[in-house]
């Protein structure tokens, strides 16, 4: 095996009599190496990016979320609450109600979610770190306010200055058909006191306190969800299940990936087809093995009859070509792995490509993000490695039996 491997290191490195050789196989390990770093950059690139959003989900989503399956809204009885308690897992609770509203804003209208949550929401969301403008703060001075998402100000062009209030209109839930135009909504005012920004699927709600949504929703104890948050040592799947299970199946128990469960699943797809694509790009690249092979069989047939008669039979020699071929991709990937990892601690460090030249500031972060990560360099290593040792078999044996003399084709 040794011999094998030693041979085709001569055959790879030494100058050949046809110089077109040694040219296509380095334009082999350049390519290998190109598309290599390709993978480790875009692929550490998506990593980063899934980070950057899920970090961000979840100053927003809490550990664990508690839904009604056959209704809007449910109302949290002495069994659920003593469930609820028994859980020695759980940090903090929240309940919260949502709905949708008609929001004017002077003399603007957009319609938005209204999220009304308990007064310690603060201390089980992370929401007050993604506070770009104002402070987090249900409540000032005795009464209620609230804390727009990003996507409300890009509408409604909200201002922090208490000059005007958000007007929130939400249907009269009592009303009857015979109710005038004017009760068939109700309306209530509150001021602004916080900007945030999560992602523009997150930016669209008015965090208001739970007893202001009651009120403009006309709810008396309902609530529509249970946002939970866990200890640093507790198991989210278990005690996702143990809730599921002593609550039944009139609730849904979701986890953070269960809440976005469609956008993780395109960010996982989007991962793999992107590493699918550029592998087939690799595969085309690697095409030029086998001319390089086919050259180098044609150019060593004395090299192989001195190795048939010192007792090499013609799957050594395969062998052999077959190494030489698989050395290409091994330094290729090597190489490439080598320059991604450089490029991605440069990009990381220093941000060499921004997310917007002209405009810094109009995304969350300046650069794109990089995350390297072990098993994906493992995978890349090891797709490349299958690629050019896929590319080397089947071209050396049909080289082998084709182009050699007759008497060498045993097999």
């Amino acid at each position: 095996m040794k011999l094998h491997w030693f041979i085709a290191k001569r055959y790879l490195t030494s100058p050949k009599t046809t110089h077109i050789i040694n040219i296509i196989s380095s334009i082999t390990v350049v390519s290998f190496a190109i598309g290599t770093m390709a993978l480790v950059i875009i692929i550490s690139v998506f990593n980063g990016l899934e980070s950057l959003i899920i970090k961000r989900f979840n100053s927003f989503d809490p550990d664990l979320k508690v839904i009604p399956v056959l209704s809007k809204t449910f109302i949290p009885d002495n069994t659920f609450m003593l469930t609820l308690n028994s859980i020695h897992d759980i940090d903090s609770y929240a309940f919260t109600i949502e709905d949708k509203a008609l929001v004017k804003y002077h003399d603007v209208y957009h319609p938005f979610t209204i999220k009304g949550v308990d007064l310690s929401y603060a201390d089980m969301s992370g929401l007050d770190t993604m506070i770009t403008e104002g402070r987090f703060s249900l409540m000032y001075q005795g009464q209620p306010v609230a804390v727009v998402g990003m996507s409300v100000v890009a509408h409604l062009s909200v201002g922090l200055n208490f000059v005007a209030p958000l007007k929130i209109y939400a249907p009269n839930r009592l009303a009857s058909i015979h109710t005038s135009p004017e009760q068939a909504f109700i309306m209530k005012p509150i001021y602004p006191i916080g900007i945030y920004m999560v992602d523009p699927e997150m930016d669209n709600y008015i965090i208001v306190p739970i007893q202001f949504a009651r009120e403009l929703f006309q709810y008396q104890k309902e609530v529509s969800s249970l946002e939970i948050k866990l200890k640093h040592s507790a198991s989210s799947e278990k005690v996702e299940k143990l809730l599921q299970n002593s609550l039944g199946e009139k609730f849904d128990v979701r986890n953070r990936f269960e809440q976005h469960q469609f956008i993780y699943q395109i960010m996982k797809s989007e991962k793999v087809i992107v590493f699918a694509i550029l592998l087939f790009i690799l595969l085309i690249a690697s095409f030029n093995i086998t001319a390089s092979l086919t050259m180098l069989i044609l150019e060593k047939k004395e090299d192989i009859e001195t190795l048939r008669s010192i007792g090499f039979s013609m799957k050594d020699i395969q062998k052999v070509f077959l190494y030489e071929g698989w050395l290409i991709s091994i330094i290729g990937a090597l190489l490439g792995i080598t320059l991604g990892l450089l490029f991605c601690f440069l990009q990381q460090h220093f941000g060499i490509i921004p997310m917007d030249a002209n405009n810094p500031d109009a995304f969350i972060v300046k650069a794109y993000p990089v995350e390297v990560r072990i098993l994906d360099l493992l995978v890349i290593f090891t797709s490349v490695l299958a690629i050019g040792y896929l590319s080397s078999r089947f071209p050396v044996r049909f080289i082998t039996r084709r182009y050699l003399p007759n008497k060498y084709n045993e097999l």
